[in-house]
């Protein structure tokens, strides 16, 4: 029964990476400056991890990060950084090439941009061209534009994909 499900899993992840748009996130943002604005802000030098509290909001091109408390690790190289956003949700958008938006929510956001990875935990929704996959933790690849979702003994993996007529109209109403 378990071997089922997991195929049943992995089927209905496929048929979403099927269906949603092309979803390379904008790598152009990756160039742009990285604003933060925070109420607080507080820093440990040694440890190299940077934290911004109440009402963050981060920018970096098209991408949009909202959270109650965003921590920045940086490695050694100074080129490597991890963003952990907290929040009740925590938001993450941004405009992807084709034009349309990506919009993840989550009690925790980790996002590793070099690595190419987002990971929402707790309460996780990622919503795209009006289709949405809700789960207990999603990891979706910007890259290669996979995700991995899962469940939790309290919550199931739901996916709602919205006929194409209607995420049109839907995309064309949000402009």
């Amino acid at each position: 029964m378990y071997k089922l499900f997991i195929k049943k899993l992995l089927a209905s992840v496929f048929t979403i990476a099927c269906i949603l748009p092309t979803a390379n996130a904008a790598k152009i943002d990756l160039e742009q400056e990285i604003v933060i604005k925070s109420k607080r802000q507080a820093g440990d030098l040694k440890n190299k991890i940077a934290s911004y509290l109440d009402d963050v909001q981060i920018t970096q091109g098209t991408l949009t990060i909202q959270a109650d408390l965003v921590q920045v690790y940086s490695q050694e190289d100074h080129e490597t950084e991890t963003y952990v956003a907290k929040g009740k949700p925590a938001v993450f958008e941004q405009q992807l090439e084709d034009g349309s938006k990506i919009r993840l929510e989550a009690n925790e956001i980790k996002y590793e941009p070099l690595a190419y990875t987002i990971t929402i935990s707790g309460n996780a929704l990622l919503r795209q061209a009006g289709s949405e996959v809700t789960g207990d933790r999603i990891i979706y690849n910007t890259l290669t534009e996979q995700l991995e979702a899962e469940g939790s003994e309290e919550q199931v993996v739901t996916t709602i994909l919205k006929p194409k007529a209607k995420a049109d109209k839907e995309k064309k109403d949000n402009k």
